[in-house]
Protein backbone atom coordinates (compact mmCIF):
# COMPACT_ATOMS: atom_id res chain seq x y z
CA UNK A 1 0.00 0.00 0.00
CA UNK A 2 1.32 3.54 -1.10
CA UNK A 3 0.70 6.86 1.19
CA UNK A 4 -2.95 7.53 2.07
CA UNK A 5 -3.46 11.12 3.76
CA UNK A 6 -6.01 11.69 6.89
CA UNK A 7 -8.47 14.45 7.30
CA UNK A 8 -8.72 15.94 10.59
CA UNK A 9 -12.37 14.45 10.98
CA UNK A 10 -10.96 11.07 10.32
CA UNK A 11 -7.76 11.26 12.90
CA UNK A 12 -10.27 12.93 15.76
CA UNK A 13 -13.00 10.38 14.94
CA UNK A 14 -10.25 7.22 15.81
CA UNK A 15 -8.75 9.06 18.78
CA UNK A 16 -12.52 9.76 19.83
CA UNK A 17 -13.55 6.46 19.24
CA UNK A 18 -16.08 7.26 17.28
CA UNK A 19 -18.34 5.61 14.40
CA UNK A 20 -16.35 4.60 11.40
CA UNK A 21 -13.28 4.76 13.57
CA UNK A 22 -12.76 1.02 12.70
CA UNK A 23 -12.21 1.63 9.48
CA UNK A 24 -9.20 3.33 9.96
CA UNK A 25 -6.93 0.01 10.23
CA UNK A 26 -3.96 -0.84 10.72
CA UNK A 27 -2.29 -1.24 7.39
CA UNK A 28 -4.37 2.00 6.22
CA UNK A 29 -2.30 4.04 9.61
CA UNK A 30 0.92 2.71 8.79
CA UNK A 31 0.98 4.59 5.84
CA UNK A 32 -0.96 7.40 6.88
CA UNK A 33 0.52 10.69 6.25
CA UNK A 34 -1.36 14.10 7.23
CA UNK A 35 -0.56 17.77 6.52
CA UNK A 36 0.60 20.24 9.23
CA UNK A 37 -2.08 22.08 8.60
CA UNK A 38 -4.52 19.14 10.05
CA UNK A 39 -2.04 18.65 12.80
CA UNK A 40 -3.13 22.09 13.90
CA UNK A 41 -6.62 21.41 13.76
CA UNK A 42 -6.31 18.48 15.47
CA UNK A 43 -4.53 19.57 18.18
CA UNK A 44 -6.70 22.90 18.71
CA UNK A 45 -9.75 21.00 18.52
CA UNK A 46 -7.95 18.27 21.66
CA UNK A 47 -6.97 21.02 23.59
CA UNK A 48 -10.15 23.10 22.99
CA UNK A 49 -12.17 19.59 24.74
CA UNK A 50 -9.54 20.19 28.08
CA UNK A 51 -7.04 17.22 26.38
CA UNK A 52 -3.48 17.99 28.18
CA UNK A 53 -1.76 19.53 25.02
CA UNK A 54 1.77 17.68 25.28
CA UNK A 55 -0.89 13.81 25.56
CA UNK A 56 -2.59 15.34 22.63
CA UNK A 57 0.27 16.06 20.25
CA UNK A 58 2.07 12.68 21.21
CA UNK A 59 -1.47 11.09 20.37
CA UNK A 60 -1.92 12.84 16.83
CA UNK A 61 1.64 12.11 16.09
CA UNK A 62 1.50 8.15 16.96
CA UNK A 63 -1.45 7.65 14.72
CA UNK A 64 0.26 8.44 11.51
CA UNK A 65 3.47 7.52 9.69
CA UNK A 66 4.41 11.18 8.53
CA UNK A 67 4.19 14.74 8.99
CA UNK A 68 3.59 16.73 5.52
CA UNK A 69 4.85 20.40 5.52
CA UNK A 70 1.90 22.88 4.03
CA UNK A 71 4.60 24.08 0.86
CA UNK A 72 3.79 26.39 -1.25
CA UNK A 73 2.56 23.84 -3.77
CA UNK A 74 0.11 22.79 -1.46
CA UNK A 75 -0.81 26.26 -0.87
CA UNK A 76 -1.73 26.96 -4.56
CA UNK A 77 -3.56 23.73 -5.34
CA UNK A 78 -5.92 24.41 -2.07
CA UNK A 79 -6.58 27.99 -3.45
CA UNK A 80 -7.16 26.67 -6.75
CA UNK A 81 -9.91 23.97 -5.03
CA UNK A 82 -12.23 27.02 -4.32
CA UNK A 83 -13.27 27.16 -7.22
CA UNK A 84 -14.03 23.33 -7.16
CA UNK A 85 -15.75 23.42 -3.52
CA UNK A 86 -16.51 26.66 -2.52
CA UNK A 87 -20.07 25.22 -3.26
CA UNK A 88 -19.85 22.98 -0.83
CA UNK A 89 -18.15 24.70 2.06
CA UNK A 90 -15.16 23.28 2.19
CA UNK A 91 -13.13 25.23 4.91
CA UNK A 92 -9.00 25.90 4.00
CA UNK A 93 -8.42 23.04 6.35
CA UNK A 94 -10.34 20.58 4.01
CA UNK A 95 -8.56 21.98 0.94
CA UNK A 96 -5.67 21.82 2.46
CA UNK A 97 -5.57 17.84 3.29
CA UNK A 98 -6.97 17.56 -0.28
CA UNK A 99 -4.02 19.53 -1.78
CA UNK A 100 -2.03 17.11 -0.14
CA UNK A 101 -3.84 14.18 -1.87
CA UNK A 102 -3.89 15.61 -5.02
CA UNK A 103 -0.04 16.60 -4.65
CA UNK A 104 0.93 12.50 -3.84
CA UNK A 105 -1.84 11.28 -5.68
CA UNK A 106 -3.12 9.25 -2.93
CA UNK A 107 -6.24 8.57 -1.42
CA UNK A 108 -7.68 10.09 1.45
CA UNK A 109 -10.24 9.08 4.21
CA UNK A 110 -12.23 11.43 6.15
CA UNK A 111 -15.56 11.48 7.59
CA UNK A 112 -17.03 14.03 5.60
CA UNK A 113 -20.23 12.90 3.58
CA UNK A 114 -20.31 16.34 1.55
CA UNK A 115 -16.72 14.89 0.28
CA UNK A 116 -18.61 12.30 -1.80
CA UNK A 117 -19.56 14.60 -4.47
CA UNK A 118 -16.08 15.44 -5.51
CA UNK A 119 -14.43 14.75 -8.32
CA UNK A 120 -10.82 15.66 -7.77
CA UNK A 121 -8.62 12.97 -9.20
CA UNK A 122 -7.71 10.87 -6.41
CA UNK A 123 -10.10 8.30 -4.58
CA UNK A 124 -12.14 9.76 -1.84
CA UNK A 125 -12.86 7.35 0.78
CA UNK A 126 -15.69 8.52 3.97
CA UNK A 127 -15.23 6.07 6.91
CA UNK A 128 -19.04 6.94 8.27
Amino acid sequence: MNEVVLDASAILAYIQEERGAENLTKEILDHAVVSTVNLAEVQSKLVKKGHDPEDAWEEILSLVNAEEPFTSDHAKIAGDLIAKTEKYGLSLGDRSCLALAIALKAPVYTTEQIWKNLKLGVPIHVIR
